[in-house]
C-alpha cells in the first residue's frame, strides 16, 4: 500500500480525505457507514458564539449537478458544543475540526478561544464567506481587508493549527489567500460555494426562503480545481482542495493541482460512505502506477 499520510501546518493526517463541513454533522451521525477512525478528518458543522436558528424553509433544493442551500448556520452554540458534542467526538481516533463562524472579528476570536482550550480539537476552520454585520452585511471573504481582520483577531487567540476557508465569490481569491497567510493562516481550504439561485416558474418565485444559497456539488468542481490551482501557486501555506469532490479521480486531480489534502462535501448526502471510498480509491490507483506515497502528486500539474 502507498503511504497516504500528509501534514498541514502541525496537523498529522493518517490520509488525504476530510469531510466538509455542513456536510457530515458532528461524525457521530455517519459511524454506522463508515469507520470514523479510517479519515484523515472530520470538519464538523458550523459552530458560532451564540445559537443561531437559521433561515426559515425552503433552505435547500437540488439543481442539476449538484444543490443550493441557506441553511444559515443553524447550531446551538460554541458553549453547547464544548459542553455536551465534545464529550461525544473527543475520543474518535482521527483529527476532530471544528468549522467557526462569526459576526465581527470578536465573535469569531471569543468563538476560537473557547475551542482553544479543549485538548482533543487540534485545529479551526474559520468560514469567513459569512456577512459581517457592521459593513453592511458583505461579507468578510470578498475582500482582503475583511479576510485579515478577522485571521488576525482569531490568530492572538487562537494557538493550534488555523486553516481559513476562503469564499470563490472574489475577483481575485489569490489576493485574499496571500492576506490571510500573512496574518498567520497555517493553511487555507477553498472553495466554499458558489452564490446562486434557483425559480419555481409555476409559483413565479424564487426557491429559497432567502433567495440566494451556496452552490455545491459536482457542477463546481472545475472552478474549484482552477481556484485551487492559482492559490497552491501564490502561497507558502498547504491547500486543502474542495468543491464538487465525489471519486478518487477527482480527489487526486485535486491534489495534483497542490492541495494538500481535499474535503468531501455534497457527495456525503448522495453516499454515506463515499470518504472511504475515496480513500481506498485514491491508494488503489497510486499502487497502480507505482507511487510509493501520495505527497509525490501534489503540485505535480504543469
Amino acid at each position: 500500500m502507498a503511504k497516504l499520510d500528509v501534514k498541514i501546518g502541525q496537523l498529522c493526517l493518517k490520509n488525504p480525505v476530510m469531510t466538509a463541513s455542513g456536510t457530515f454533522g458532528y461524525g457521530l451521525e455517519f459511524q454506522d457507514f463508515v469507520p470514523l477512525d479510517g479519515l484523515g478528518g472530520i470538519i464538523v458543522k458550523g459552530t458560532t458564539l451564540k445559537p443561531r436558528e437559521g433561515n426559515d424553509y425552503p433552505r435547500m433544493a437540488e439543481t442539476p449537478m449538484g444543490m443550493l442551500n441557506c441553511v444559515g448556520l443553524q447550531n446551538k452554540g460554541v458553549d453547547y458544543f464544548c459542553e455536551h458534542i465534545y464529550p461525544q467526538i473527543k475520543d474518535v481516533d482521527t483529527n476532530m475540526i471544528v468549522n467557526v463562524s462569526g459576526s465581527s472579528p470578536e465573535d469569531y476570536a471569543e468563538c476560537a478561544a473557547r475551542i482553544d482550550r479543549l485538548d482533543r480539537i487540534p485545529a479551526i476552520e474559520l468560514n469567513i464567506s459569512c456577512p459581517n454585520v457592521k459593513d453592511g452585511g458583505m461579507a468578510f471573504g470578498v475582500t482582503c481587508q475583511g479576510a485579515a481582520s478577522v485571521v488576525k483577531a482569531v490568530r492572538r487567540a487562537y494557538h493550534k493549527t488555523l486553516i481559513v476557508k476562503l469564499s470563490p465569490n472574489v475577483t481575485d481569491i489569490t489576493e485574499i489567500a496571500r492576506a490571510v497567510e500573512a496574518e498567520g493562516a497555517d493553511a487555507v481550504s477553498l472553495i466554499n460555494t458558489l452564490m446562486g439561485m434557483a425559480v419555481d416558474i409555476e409559483k413565479r418565485k424564487r426557491v429559497l426562503s432567502i433567495g440566494t444559497g451556496g452552490l455545491s456539488g459536482p457542477a463546481v468542481k472545475p472552478v474549484a480545481l482552477r481556484m485551487v490551482y492559482q492559490v497552491a501557486r501564490s502561497v507558502e501555506i498547504p491547500v486543502v482542495g474542495l468543491g464538487g469532490i465525489s471519486t478518487a479521480e477527482d480527489a487526486l486531480a485535486f491534489m495534483m493541482c497542490g492541495a494538500t489534502a481535499i474535503e468531501i462535501g455534497t457527495a456525503n448526502f448522495l453516499d454515506p460512505a463515499v470518504s472511504i471510498k475515496v480513500r481506498d480509491g485514491m491508494n488503489d490507483w497510486l499502487d497502480r502506477h507505482g507511487v510509493s506515497s501520495v505527497k509525490e502528486i501534489i503540485g505535480t500539474i504543469e
